[in-house]
């Protein structure tokens, strides 16, 4: 292609000498260890003259200049056709990790703030940021644990995060930028040390031998599930014959949200919040408000969302169903919006199966039983699609050998491609490692390989050292062939085309194999078409009798390209030649 002959020749022009760089950056910490063999090679710095590239355009010599990068840039040049609706590109952070702003060494809501351009900087013009337009928070209140699921105080800030005002400036920030937010709300469970448990258990401590408890005395004790009998999850209440539910731990009893009186007391926390100006709740442990009761766990869905839509119609609510997908399926008869999609999701999940055993077509056949499943249950669903979360280990350590870099990178497309509202982990954009007990899922955000730089977080007290596979943002901004890269374009498609987020899926099973995946999208008036190679090796993919919207064949066009490499993708007669691991947008 004439154009892509030009780049490469004004790319090599431009090139700036540079000497190379050693192989042993200093590690401390969580920082990372390049003696292993695994660090990412340094890149020489490249000067750009062309208007509409990336500022932090790859460095890297490849080609002449040529990086993945600069070949997807050629083709995605959409503008942004962002929708202010609840089909969003959420960014889920844990605080304590994120970004110190004080020398703590943990993560604040200030320091949040302070990063909340690289997560979008509310200017379409740019492309520097990574163009989520959502975040959800982890839980920000006050809490004995450093990940804050014990919940001492629903109405106020954790002191580690910070203050209601800063609270209060990071929405105001967020929303000058387009960026709706979600708060975590566990309605699950307390924390034994918030003040209705603790009142409820000094009323038990204090009651007289053989008498029953009296909610008129101590309406606390209708806020927990006590018992004289010991159960399956339950916890012994010290210095009494009382039992309670704590189906986590201890330390977390399990509320009665059977109890009228405990719905008033979200009823008024909803207030709270929504007043503060939140976009909506992600709600934790949905699956165990009655453990084991699907129409129970259903029905207080229902109840939560009315009560919200109620206050707030726009509001968003997704719910953690974690179990298997005909079973979170049901849960979309209570009417929320999401459910998280887990069935795609973590090391033995569709997206990591079908690039692990080489069966594309499978993975259009999800796509297409996942939407016949939910809409089963409701007209109005907006799929959660999710990769990584903060309870799993992190997507870079699902894929070894000398594919990996280019599976990891595959494995995002795929998620954040599917229809609804897609969410990415903190730090999966670079490849972050992080697996085992949950604190080295929650590792510091890897803003640099120096973990002294200003900003850096500790992270969790009990974290194992982590030796990270790929480098830190520092480095892959640099980096025209990165993952950060490569995610950054994944986004900017997303937002591109509404019908990525918002379309009917329809699996072009004809076309389709074990290597490559075929699917059209629908959203209104309008149609693309999706085209996966799921292979390390080239593909042609015969196109000449599909039709899209009101083109076929020969008209088709290419609207989008997703690059693993510095092999181009071209369109050409009805034939598309797709390189390995890559994904094309037609139109």
């Amino acid at each position: 292609m004439k154009k892509r002959i030009i780049a490469a020749v004004l790319a090599g022009m431009l090139i700036v000498s540079a000497g190379g760089c050693g192989n042993g950056t200093a590690s401390s910490g969580n920082a990372v260890d390049n003696s292993n063999g695994m660090a990412t090679e340094s890149s020489a710095d490249q000067a750009i003259a062309s208007a509409g590239q990336d500022e932090n355009a790859d460095a890297d010599t490849k080609e002449g200049g040529v990086t993945a990068l600069s070949l997807m840039q050629e083709v995605n040049t959409g503008d942004e056709q962002i929708i202010d609706d609840n089909y969003r590109t959420w960014y889920e952070v844990f605080v304590y990790s994120f970004f110190d702003s004080d020398g703590d060494g943990i993560g604040d809501l200030n320091g949040l703030t302070e990063k909340l351009d690289y997560i979008n900087d509310g200017d379409p013009a740019t492309d520097t940021d990574l163009g989520c337009n959502g975040i959800w928070l982890m839980p920000v209140m006050p809490s004995t644990t450093y990940h804050k699921y014990d919940v001492t105080d629903y109405c106020d800030i954790d002191p580690e995060y910070g203050t209601m005002d800063d609270f209060k400036n990071l929405i105001a920030a967020c929303h000058e930028r387009g960026i709706n937010v979600i708060i975590d709300l566990v309605m699950n469970h307390t924390s034994s040390q918030h003040e209705w448990f603790k009142t409820a258990a000094d009323y038990l401590k204090n009651l007289p031998e053989g008498a029953e408890p009296d909610a008129s005395e101590c309406p606390y004790v209708d806020y927990y599930n006590f018992s004289k009998e010991m159960q399956g999850g339950y916890s012994k209440l010290d210095g009494t014959d009382w039992y309670y539910e704590a189906q986590f731990w201890s330390e977390m009893p399990d509320l009665n949200l059977g109890s009228q009186a405990v719905r008033d007391e979200f009823d008024k926390i909803v207030d709270f919040w929504l007043d503060l100006g939140v976009d909506g709740f992600r709600l934790d442990a949905a699956k165990e408000y009655y453990s084991g009761s699907v129409d129970k766990n259903v029905e207080v869905l229902s109840w939560f969302h009315s009560m919200v839509k109620e206050k707030k119609e726009d509001a968003y609510i997704v719910a953690e169903v974690w179990t298997d997908q005909n079973t979170y399926a049901k849960y979309y008869e209570s009417g929320i919006d999401s459910c998280f999609d887990f069935s795609f999701a973590d090391s033995t999940g569709t997206i990591t199966s079908v690039l692990k055993n080489g069966s594309a077509s499978s993975y259009g056949k999800a796509l297409v039983n996942l939407q016949d499943n939910l809409s089963q249950y409701s007209d109005s669903y907006i799929d959660a699609p999710f990769y990584t979360n903060h309870d799993m280990a992190r997507g870079a350590g699902y894929y070894s050998g000398d594919d990996s870099e280019k599976q990891t990178k595959i494995a995002q497309a795929m998620n954040l491609l599917m229809s609804g509202s897609a969410f990415l982990y903190y730090g999966e954009e670079l490849g972050m490692k992080g697996s085992g007990k949950d604190e080295n899922k929650r590792a510091p955000m890897y803003w640099s390989e120096d973990s002294a730089v200003d900003g850096m977080c500790k992270g969790p007290a009990d974290m194992d050292a982590i030796k990270m596979k790929y480098g830190a943002l520092e480095t892959q901004e640099k980096d025209g062939n990165s993952i950060y890269q490569f995610v950054k374009q994944t986004i900017k498609l997303r937002n591109e085309y509404p019908e990525i987020a918002r379309g009917t899926v329809k699996f072009e099973e004809n076309i389709s194999d074990d290597k490559v995946c075929v699917i059209k999208k629908t959203y209104g008036d309008s149609e693309i078409l999706l085209v996966y190679n799921f292979a390390p090796e080239s593909a042609d993919v015969d196109l000449s009798g599909v039709t899209v919207g009101e083109k076929s064949g020969g008209d088709l066009a290419v609207g989008g390209v997703l690059l693993t490499g510095t092999e181009e993708a071209v369109l050409q007669d009805g034939t598309l030649t797709m390189p390995g691991y890559s994904v094309v947008i037609v139109k």
